[in-house]
């Protein structure tokens, strides 16, 4: 018994020695490499600093640097809001411009385009204001009953697109808003938005189908703190005739300060003045 533990014993000193044996070349060796491996590793290192170089300066050109001076990843850019093209008008798309003679939508006083997409009616306004911009839908050419979408300019700088009901002379908000694919912009002293809103609509008071033909009351004016306030004139613009959305048409109404000498009794009172100029007294 003793004997037999006795040749274990010695059994496993002979692998433990072997096992020694046979890992002292490859540490010998891997002391060489690190003691014998001077020029190679400081030129590894070299490239390895090269390396990181080049991705930091990769990296920073890519990005902008905060006033900290750490980089952080660019915004995604936001689409601009798309201006107004008024070339467009009368061929695919209705316009309305209000203002001074050969205007358009970024200088007249209030313009609106409207234009079939599939189901629905894209809408554009824009207007000299720093409040609000809307359109009436109206069965006459009076305010009162009317179904109205207004583009709001906020105090947060925002312009948002409203659905109003008008009771008499008070435009009531109405919380079931049919607008969609809204956006909007204050520019340059200007409420200007575009808008969807579908062609039918189920049957209600205060939302109209646009497939019918209804007047289209223009009107504009101040807001405070984003409510909407009374229109900038009296008598607001109205479409002579109702407007189908079924036909284009480029329509220009003139101000009242260019209206003074389109009426037939200013233009009768110049030729009768230039008349008696060129004629003389006798």
């Amino acid at each position: 018994m003793a004997e037999r533990s006795r040749g274990s014993r010695r059994r496993l000193l002979l692998l433990l020695l072997l096992a020694g044996s046979a890992a002292s070349p490859a540490e010998e060796g891997g002391g060489r490499r690190e003691a014998g491996g001077g020029e190679h590793g400081e030129e590894a290192a070299r490239h390895h600093d090269s390396s990181y170089g080049t991705f930091a300066s990769e990296f920073y050109d890519l990005r902008y640097l905060s006033e900290e001076g750490y980089p952080f990843p660019t915004a995604p850019p936001v689409d601009p809001f798309a201006k107004i093209r008024v070339d467009d008008c009368g061929k695919t798309k209705g316009c309305f411009r209000y203002g001074k003679p050969g205007c358009n939508a970024e200088t007249c006083d209030y313009f609106l385009s409207y234009r079939r997409i599939g189901a629905d009616v894209e809408f554009e306004l824009s207007a000299d204001t720093d409040g609000w911009v809307a359109v009436g839908f109206s069965s006459d050419k009076k305010m009162g009953g009317d179904d109205v979408m207004a583009c709001v300019h906020d105090d947060n700088g925002r312009v948002r697109i409203q659905h109003f009901y008008n009771v008499g002379q008070w435009a009531k908000e109405i919380q079931r808003n049919p607008a969609r694919d809204e956006e909007g912009v204050f520019e340059n002293n200007r409420v200007t938005c575009r808008f969807k809103r579908p062609v039918y609509v189920p049957r209600e008071e205060t939302i109209v189908d646009l497939h019918l033909s209804w007047y289209y009351l223009f009107a504009w004016g101040p807001a405070i703190q984003g409510s909407i306030t009374r229109h900038d004139i009296d008598s607001p613009p109205v479409s002579e005739r109702v407007v189908s959305i079924y036909k284009y048409e480029d329509i220009f109404m003139p101000s009242a300060a260019y209206q003074t000498f389109s009426s037939p009794f200013c233009l009768l009172l110049i030729v009768a003045l230039t008349f008696y100029l060129l004629m003389g007294t006798p």
